[in-house]
């Protein structure tokens, strides 16, 4: 049940009308997804890692990844949610820019995950003509903590990895730095002492969870936490001070278990696996990042199980392009300590071909948060294949492997995802999630342009409270005027074949508006879209034509994306060198500065190595890291001579 201070704390956040308090309990009690649709099943989800991140969690840490996490994830595996990082809101704090991005972390369960990312690493090494034997990898624990930014003058909280909060006052009530003790060093998580909060803590709080958020709150601090925070039982851990194994591919593989073992208990904290990561900074600047991780870094957790399962039911679902699914209704099953009721079967070709439908015996696996995984049929029965779409009924066509609906400008599902995926992807707005979209479409509003065009006075008609009406057009204004990428608002749109990094790479070759009068040869030369990709592309553009028009057209605030045309032409003395920057900048952030060296042609790292060519020192950066560059034949430079330079490009 939830107790008063989650229940004030509902009430004051942005979820408060996504789901009744009744609902909230009965599935915080129940641990069962199964009884949820997929908009109920979303709004638990914001519910609980809102209160997960405010240190007052309603669901374990287990049932929120493997149980509704992972529903999720079998349901809709390409819904933003699990696409983007999950933020930590604290209510009523003013967020801020980053100095640097602060990514989630890919995650692998078992070794062959991690030996398929290592053969990536191999290839990567290949094209750059770097010696694969020699390449060293690090592994380090995986802190189970607040994450947090110290910039050497801030302290940030990870926010949602783009934008977070000034919790600088933990170092003022006394915080210590891990390790060496220095601030400005990164990336880190504010922990606490296993030992200490079993024996001074567990008493006075629920969990470290709890703990950890209460000393960045900015109410009074707790007598217990303070004592904690003096003794240094609590303590800012920097990624940079992680206890660290460094080796070659081979040993790593043939010593994997030992150096796993070796490093969950190399830290007095909690952890919650390993993080592996290549040294090589040459390959970690040619893998690059996704929106959600780093390509050159991946987390391990082990935990797999199987289990042989009937099929009671295969269940249609019609996606926002049009796609339907299939999903196995199953015997309610445990695996991983978590009841599990469904499974994907991918696609409809498959529930075919291996004749998955009511008593079709599979094995199932699950490995941590991966979905819940038909391994094998075992025993066939006649497949369970829909003819029309579950959400408007039209006539299902078959193309290749795949059943879809065409139906794509009045069937609900579509619709209705389509117009959630726009908000999503925006990711600066909040309160337009799958319950409040439903609510919209119910009464008629059918697209993004008609929410932007709502009243205060409509909003209250169709049902919705004051408070919330006012929250959605304040939220609907605060879309408008927040900078985002252009490539981002474009993405928003749910372009086929146009994910995110697509969409950037499109933009650094063309104009935005330029975009709907691209041919299928202009787009062909761009590298990475190959034909098939152009010619959906192409399709889909000229369907949300429109649409894009109408809603660019409202005055959205847009960053555009340089041409790489434009950033050739500015190139200069930085050009394919490699640049590190490092301490307080007085003239910018230390990310903003990062970008315009990028412009410049510069590769940009965040560590110095042998290979790098300028450090580029602000501020409240220690001498031994100056002599320590100098010491490898790196050209240290002051911000303002780095400037200077600069000026002459």
């Amino acid at each position: 049940m939830l107790n008063s201070e989650q229940l004030t704390l509902l009430a004051d956040s942005p979820f408060a009308d996504n789901l009744s308090v009744t609902q909230i309990n009965r599935l915080a009690e129940s641990g069962d997804a199964g009884e949820l649709n997929d908009s109920e099943l979303i709004a638990f989800l914001e519910i609980a890692n809102f209160f997960y991140r405010s240190g007052l969690p309603i669901i374990s840490d287990h049932l929120y990844d493997h149980v509704f996490l992972a529903a999720l994830a079998e349901r809709q595996p390409e819904h933003p949610f699990l696409h983007s990082v999950e933020a930590e809101p604290l209510l009523n704090a003013k967020t801020v820019d980053l100095p640097e991005q602060m990514l989630s972390t890919e995650k692998a369960y078992t070794l062959e995950q991690i030996e398929r990312w290592l053969q990536r690493i191999a290839k990567v090494a290949e094209e750059l003509s770097i010696d694969y034997r020699e390449v060293q990898f690090r592994m380090t624990p995986k802190l189970d903590g607040y994450a947090a930014f110290d910039d050497g003058t801030t302290l940030y909280t990870r926010g949602d990895g783009r934008r977070g909060t000034d919790i600088s006052r933990v170092f003022e009530r006394g915080l210590k730095v891990a390790g060496n003790g220095q601030r400005g060093q990164g990336p880190g998580e504010i922990v606490v002492n296993q030992n200490y909060f079993n024996s001074h803590l567990a008493e006075h709080f629920e969990n470290a969870r709890n703990f950890q958020a209460s000393i960045i709150k900015e109410k009074d601090l707790d007598e217990h936490a303070l004592a904690a925070i003096q003794q240094q039982a609590a303590v800012f851990y920097p990624f940079a001070q992680l206890p660290t194994w460094q080796g070659v591919d081979s040993t790593l593989i043939s010593e994997f278990e030992a150096i796993v073992e070796r490093m969950l208990a190399a830290v007095e904290f909690d952890v919650d696996g390993v993080v592996l990561e290549v040294v090589d900074v040459r390959i970690k600047q040619t893998m690059g990042a996704t929106r959600h991780h780093h390509r050159w870094q991946i987390a391990f957790k082990n935990n797999t199980e199987m289990a042989e399962v009937n099929v009671l039911s295969v269940t249609p679902q019609t996606s926002r392009s049009g796609r339907v699914n299939p999903v196995a209704e199953l015997e309610p099953t445990k695996l991983s300590g978590a009841l599990i009721s469904r499974a994907t079967a991918h696609h409809y070709g498959m529930v075919r071909e291996q004749g998955i439908g009511p008593g079709t015996l599979i094995e199932l696996t699950r490995s941590g948060l991966v979905i819940p995984k038909i391994e094998r049929v075992l025993v066939p029965q006649m497949p369970q294949i829909p003819e029309h779409c579950p959400s408007c009924h039209s006539e299902l066509t078959w193309d290749s492997d795949y059943l879809y609906c065409l139906n794509t400008s009045h069937c609900p599902a579509q619709i209705e995802n389509s117009m959630e995926h726009f908000f999503r992807t925006l990711a600066n707005v909040d309160g337009f999630g799958q319950k409040t979209i439903e609510k919209l479409h119910s009464v008629g509003i059918a697209s993004v342009y008609a929410i932007y065009q709502l009243s205060f006075e409509q909003l209250q008609a169709m049902g919705f409270g004051d408070k919330t009406s006012q929250n959605l057009l304040d939220q609907l204004q605060r879309s408008r005027t927040e900078a985002i990428e252009d490539w981002r608002f474009l993405g928003a749109f749910g372009i086929h074949r146009m994910g995110l990094g697509n969409c950037e790479r499109l933009l650094q070759h063309h104009r935005l508006l330029d975009i709907f009068a691209l041919t299928s040869t202009e787009i062909v030369a761009i590298e990475g879209f190959a034909e098939k990709t152009a010619e959906a592309m192409l399709v889909s553009l000229a369907k949300i034509k429109e649409d894009f028009l109408q809603i660019y057209a409202l005055g959205f605030t847009l960053k555009q994306t340089p041409l790489l045309s434009e950033q050739q032409a500015i190139q200069g003395i930085f050009a394919g060198k490699t640049l590190v920057f490092t301490g307080t900048m007085e003239q910018g952030t230390r990310e903003a500065m990062q970008k315009q060296a990028k412009l410049l042609g510069a590769k940009v790292a965040t560590s110095v190595t042998g290979n790098t060519h300028y450090l580029i020192a602000g501020d409240k950066v220690g001498m031994a890291k100056i002599t320590a560059a100098r010491e490898k034949g790196v050209t240290v430079l002051t911000e303002a001579e780095y400037l200077t330079m600069l000026s002459n490009v």
